[in-house]
């Protein structure tokens, strides 16, 4: 045993044990959240539950089973509950979604199994995607046009008339993002030129007369567009559809408020999995709705994935410039020492105490300073003096220098010294070996650090919270208003929306299903970032592999 011990082979044991528990709970943990997030766009069953409560009362209840669990028979008689002739130990209950929010007190509820007297799947029973208020679960009755019925199948006119409503919604949203929001964009920028001129004592009347005549006309020009808008939602509003509810009641649902409709009870499995790849692209390219519980998260992948590539932009030549100067110019002393442990102690550093710097140094320090100098007619209101996406991505970037700059300063040491001595004795000058010869040996090191950077920099939030990133953002970054990049502008964070739905949410119950599938998302999109730089690292390998030789 001595000698086994001796050998190493126990250590080696441990070693490989260790790497395969790690690697074992890394994809249970992966597979756990990607099935949880992606089983949620699947159209489950409807199911209708004839109930018979303790005082003898019959309730129907129609909805989709969420959870399951068992609860101790013991503690329910402990609460209160009779559950008379029940002799088992355990009693199954079931969480199920009921919708219909304004009508019920809870959209979600626990059903005990000893209060359903039977469970069916009934067709016909429809699911409304809603504007607002969440999902409508009920019997399709009549169809209405200008408030008389029509005629017909119900199912192809209710599927014309939602195309119709969706149709004419996205067209009023295209004109109130487009058209309308540009208007509205250069009237501020007149707002903001005529206080310009007031402040520096410039605003002849020629000059003043000619910014009251742009605005006139962009006026003008957005009465014309805010008529259209109108016309639209008008048009939108004409149907209606009756659905009977599982209070047995009729409502009328504004086929306008309908974004989609379902009735898994009466599709095949060839339509659920194309309803289920339709869920799918909506949950990536919609933007959310009803306090982020409902709709998409496209900004949110939208804000992460900016925000990431603007960090990296900016860390890069940081990053690789300090390396630089380390390796090959600051002479190898004590002081170089303790810069280097300096900069290796600041990837130890928590990352709320980079928020804490950002929002003092960057937004109230330099953003405020930037807009004195530049933006005094925008005062008091701040423009670069309050958090948006360019602070938060340069506190990531000092976040994930110190990788950066160590991953480079490695990967310039594995240089033979022989390579710079050669292109030197060559004639070539210390800059120019630096540029042609060493850098690009060096790049696959500083993609690494790149790599590693982005992953912790997609991840974060903690900072993100202080010097950016917001519950919704009435704008993207980019759009179609010059200077077309706006990084003055705040953001939304797929980590931040993780911790807004999960823990902010006021349905927790609604918003469990998107927490998992808004983290297997924003593991896609880091998998994603992370492949597309190891792809070019590969790249950059095998271009410059021949200047090791």
């Amino acid at each position: 045993m001595n000698n086994w011990f001796k050998s190493g082979a126990p250590w080696i044991w441990m070693t490989a044990g260790a790497v395969s528990i790690s690697l074992i709970s890394v994809i249970g943990l992966l597979l756990l959240i990607g099935w949880r997030g992606l089983s949620y766009f699947w159209p489950s069953d409807i199911y209708q539950y004839d109930l018979v409560q303790p005082d003898g009362t019959q309730q129907t209840i129609i909805g989709e089973l969420y959870d399951k669990e068992q609860v101790p028979t013991a503690r329910l008689r402990g609460k209160g509950l009779a559950l008379e002739g029940y002799n088992k130990e355990f009693v199954e209950r079931y969480l199920i979604k009921t919708g219909n929010r304004e009508y019920v007190e809870l959209d979600f509820r626990w059903l005990l199994e000893t209060n359903i007297t039977s469970r069916t799947t009934p067709e016909g029973i429809a699911k409304f995607e809603r504007t607002k208020n969440g999902n409508f679960y009920g019997y399709i009755v009549e169809i209405l046009q200008d408030g008389q019925p029509m005629a017909g199948d119900k199912i192809a006119n209710l599927d014309a008339m939602i195309e119709r409503a969706v149709s004419l919604n996205e067209q009023a949203l295209d004109l109130q993002n487009g058209p309308i929001g540009s208007i509205n964009y250069k009237l501020e920028k007149l707002r903001l030129k005529q206080r310009a001129l007031e402040l520096d004592n410039e605003l002849t009347a020629t000059k003043l007369a000619d910014i009251n005549q742009q605005k006139a006309e962009l006026r003008a020009e957005f009465l014309a567009y805010e008529k259209q808008l109108f016309a639209l939602r008008a048009k939108a509003d004409r149907d209606t559809v009756i659905v009977k509810d599982m209070r047995n009641k009729e409502v009328s649902i504004p086929i306008a408020m309908i974004l989609d409709y379902t009735m898994p009870n009466d599709m095949s499995f060839i339509s659920k999995v194309g309803t289920y790849f339709k869920q799918l692209a909506k949950f990536i390219t919609d933007d959310p709705r009803e306090a982020n519980t409902e709709g998409g998260v496209f900004p949110a992948i939208f804000g992460t994935v900016f925000m990431v590539m603007l960090m990296a932009v900016i860390v890069t030549p940081f990053g690789v410039i300090a390396a630089i100067y380390l390796h090959e110019y600051a002479a190898q002393n004590s002081v170089t020492k303790i810069i280097r442990i300096a900069v290796i102690n600041l990837a130890g550093v928590p990352s709320i105490v980079y928020g804490v710097f950002g929002l003092g140094f960057f937004v109230y320090m330099l953003g405020g300073s930037i807009d004195k100098l530049f933006y005094p007619e925008a005062l008091p209101g701040p423009t670069f003096g309050t958090p948006g996406v360019l602070w938060s991505a340069l506190t990531l970037a000092i976040l994930t220098l110190p990788v950066v700059i160590v991953s480079t300063e490695e990967g310039l040491s594995r240089i033979p010294s022989a390579v710079r001595e050669g292109s030197l004795a060559l004639g070539a000058t210390k800059a120019e070996t630096l540029w042609r010869i060493v850098i690009p040996m060096a790049s696959p090191a500083i993609m690494t650090g790149l790599i590693l950077a982005v992953a912790r920099a997609a991840g974060e939030v903690a900072p993100l919270m202080l010097v950016g990133v917001v519950k919704m953002a009435p704008t993207l970054p980019l759009d179609g208003n010059f200077p077309f990049i706006h990084v003055d502008r705040k953001f939304m964070h797929l980590g931040f929306h993780i911790y807004d739905v999960g823990f902010q949410s006021p349905n927790v119950e609604a918003a469990r299903p998107l927490v998992y599938a808004t983290a297997f998302l924003l593991v896609s999109v880091i998998v994603a970032l992370n492949i597309t730089a190891i792809g070019i690292r590969n790249h950059l390998r095998e271009k410059f592999r021949s200047l090791e030789h």
